[in-house]
């Protein structure tokens, strides 16, 4: 077991770095998910529609291996020679187009939730479309999505396991390579389980935090 801890440390750093990229790529593909949606061109708001029910009525796991294997069959067919994806960017493709499906909802949400008359208020003393974004909307979504969001992004961090299927070495990988090579799979495991808890619980922290930082600058 020993002996594996540096490579623990690798897949940690891998699994944060994965979660971390697809959370910030999600969040803005949610963010543009969301503008489409209530959009008033019609053809926006069905792409968003069409692109929000598949991938959530898809498994993760199953999005995850249709880019990686797909990718891959489709370059490979494009230059006319074996061309494999990267893990790690395929992992990272999928779980933001993943995560933006759900932030799109997420952020919809809170945007509908914010009454009309702050826009209109804020646009009657001379602010302008993008202002009234910057400083009435965005403060307000980001008080009511916080909490889904949170939510969001400790799925996200426990999808990340998923990624070990097409070979990354992220903390489920490590583990399932000990546990093989060692027979003691007991001990691997729970030392993934409690790398995982850290992190889920790090960021409970960190988001409780940021609910209350961003409760006392609206209010």
């Amino acid at each position: 077991m020993n002996g594996f801890l540096a490579q623990f440390l690798d897949g940690l750093r891998t699994t944060v770095l994965v979660a971390a990229t697809s959370g910030a790529f999600g969040l803005a593909v949610g963010l543009l998910g969301a503008a489409a949606k209530l959009s008033r061109f019609t053809v926006l708001r069905a792409v968003a529609d069409g692109y929000t029910t598949t991938i959530r009525g898809l498994p993760e796991l199953l999005v995850i291996l249709l880019f990686y294997f797909g990718g891959t069959a489709a370059l490979s067919a494009l230059v006319g020679t074996y061309v494999e994806v990267n893990a790690f960017w395929a992992g990272v493709l999928s779980l933001t187009i993943v995560s933006g499906a759900y932030a799109t909802e997420i952020l919809r949400g809170a945007i509908q939730s914010i009454p009309r008359g702050q826009t209109e208020a804020a646009l009657s003393i001379g602010l302008a479309a993008w202002q009234t974004w910057l400083l009435v909307i965005l403060p307000q979504m980001a008080r009511v999505a916080l909490p889904a969001l949170c939510n969001l992004w400790i799925s996200l961090l426990k999808d990340t396991s998923l990624v070990s299927v097409v070979g990354l070495s992220d903390i489920m990988r490590i583990a399932f390579v000990g546990a093989g090579s060692t027979r003691d799979p007991l001990s691997f495991y729970l030392a993934a389980s409690a790398l995982y808890l850290s992190l889920t619980s790090l960021s409970l922290l960190a988001f409780h935090v940021l609910e209350r930082r961003v409760a006392i600058q609206v209010h």
